[in-house]
């Protein structure tokens, strides 16, 4: 591991501070000092490796899951790459362009822009969304406003990935200020997400926040860890893979091996319920956790090993290189990684105006703004951090008492008013996945109108988007249903689009108990 900084410590009267350089791998001393340049060093580090993690991935993405991606395989790496990437496939880059989004509310609107501002902006972007972020986008649109578009009770992705992806911003812009970035992850992430899809996003921050001041990655992951109350399976995942990582110091895959063993059931997500698919954010935090675990400050290991976990293996790989990158700052990333960065950083990323040499100035304008409002200070070309000590965020839970038991197929092709698809179950929730079919590049307001009747009754008329970017991720759902035999009927009132048919798949099945203990109870 190359050290970044050379250990000097001195002490005033009433309080020890310390340089950037002199930071001590055990311990957060309470003021940091700085040069604006270093700070500045450290934003780019963050954002570029960013998008060198991303980009890296980016091939791998979701092909490998329930499966490491083996050693022998190769994952190109070319002079050229990135540029070429962000002009052929822009929509890999959602980890990117969801964080500009926020930084250009906070540029335009200032830093007490409230959370109203940031999910009109994401939700009415042009840009396409999927999972969590496409939920709340559609309950924004629909009048559904944070928090309650991200909880788990109308949004059935809440414990997704996706805020943890997005939420690189709020830990570069509160450098050494993980608490500050849980403020700003809290008014942010929960337009998307709630419980362990937040802290996700909460987790990252901090570790960004944290990579600041401290040159020692393994600190930067277990202090991150504080802002996550204990009594979440987020926590507990990630303590879980850091003792393994004290087990199996040398060995990365017997720490995969426990983590798939222990956290790899699903039990949100539509799409990764009863099957090997895994969009959780706890799972692939782990991910996270294990490429900056073994990689150990190494920007080559460290994103192998992100991106070899596999399932979300071009944001795990994005998360763990911008933290690492901002711990080491833009000038050292190894040049074999900043390889054809320098012709990327003037392009703007598709949907946005917004390129990565005008989120380095602006990101840095806004740590800058953010280290005055929280006790630090600027003073000429050198800046002062408050540092803050992790306090944990409070305490939320997704899909309590619920357990999928069942993928139910329903199977239904729905076209004119008057068709309908009909399905029973026995349980206390359900989700029912399909929408209609749409185009890519359909850009017309249209939309099913369909009327949803649970046990005979007209539970909720919902609107079906036949756009794409305004599209409803999944048809209905509900959840903390009363116990036993259930029927759903869903019928179209309104609509009949040549081409387009509202397409009815499956339903997930929720009851009050795992189906194994189910069996163990009727033996």
């Amino acid at each position: 591991m190359r050290k970044l900084f050379i250990p000097v410590l001195f002490c005033g009267l009433l309080a020890c501070t310390q340089t950037a350089k002199n930071v001590s791998t055990a311990s957060i001393p309470a003021e940091v000092r700085m040069t604006t340049d270093t700070l500045r060093d450290k934003v780019m580090g963050g954002w570029a490796g960013q998008v060198i993690g991303c980009t890296f991935g980016g091939p791998t993405e979701f092909r490998f899951q329930g499966t490491m991606i083996q050693d022998y395989q190769r994952i190109p790496w070319y002079d050229g790459y990135i540029k070429q990437t962000m002009t052929d496939n822009p929509g890999l880059y959602d980890d990117i362009y969801m964080d500009l989004t926020f930084v250009d509310v906070f540029e335009k609107q200032g830093l007490d822009a409230p959370a109203e501002a940031h999910a009109k902006a994401y939700a009415q972007a042009g840009y396409m969304l999927w999972h969590a972020n496409q939920a709340g986008r559609y309950n924004v649109l629909h009048g559904i406003m944070p928090p309650q578009s991200g909880h788990w009770l109308n949004n059935p992705h809440a414990d997704d990935i996706d805020f943890q992806i997005e939420a690189d911003f709020a830990g570069l812009m509160s450098p050494g200020m993980p608490n500050t970035a849980s403020e700003i992850s809290d008014k942010i992430g929960h337009i998307m997400n709630y419980g362990d899809g937040w802290y996700g996003g909460v987790y990252m921050a901090a570790m960004y926040s944290l990579a600041f001041v401290s040159n020692d990655i393994q600190f930067i992951v277990k202090e991150g860890l504080k802002s996550i109350p204990a009594q979440s399976q987020f926590y507990q995942c990630i303590t879980d893979v850091i003792a393994w990582h004290a087990k199996y110091p040398d060995d990365w895959k017997a720490n995969w091996f426990e983590i798939e063993k222990k956290w790899s059931s699903d039990v949100g997500c539509p799409d990764g319920v009863l099957a090997a698919y895994n969009i959780d954010a706890k799972i692939n935090a782990a991910y996270v956790v294990l490429g900056l675990l073994y990689g150990n400050g190494d920007f080559t290991k460290t994103l192998e090993i992100s991106t070899r976990a596999g399932q979300d293996s071009d944001c795990n790989p994005a998360s763990a290189g911008g933290i690492l990158g901002t711990m080491l700052g833009y000038g050292k990333i190894p040049d074999y990684w900043k390889m054809g960065l320098k012709e990327a950083e003037g392009l703007d990323f598709k949907y946005t105006t917004v390129s990565l040499n005008d989120v380095y100035e602006i990101g840095t304008k806004h740590a800058l703004e953010t280290l005055k409002r929280n006790g630090g200070k600027v003073e000429g070309d050198n800046v002062t951090i408050a540092v803050q000590q992790p306090k944990p965020v409070r305490l939320e839970q997704a899909f309590e008492g619920h357990f999928p038991v069942e993928r139910k197929r329903v199977d239904k092709k729905l076209a004119k008013p008057g068709d309908e698809a009909v399905f029973d179950f026995e349980g206390i929730g359900f989700v029912l996945r399909g929408g209609s079919n749409q185009s890519w590049d359909d850009t017309t307001k249209r939309a099913y109108i369909a009327e949803v009747f649970i046990d005979g009754k007209l539970a909720e008329t919902v609107h079906l988007p036949t756009n794409y970017t305004e599209r409803r991720y999944e048809v209905c759902w509900k959840y903390q249903m009363p116990k036993g035999k259930h029927a759903v009927r869903v019928r179209i009132k309104e609509g009949n689009f040549k081409g387009i048919e509202l397409e009815v798949r499956d339903a997930i099945v929720y009851d009050d108990k795992p189906y194994a203990k189910s069996l163990v109870v009727s033996r």
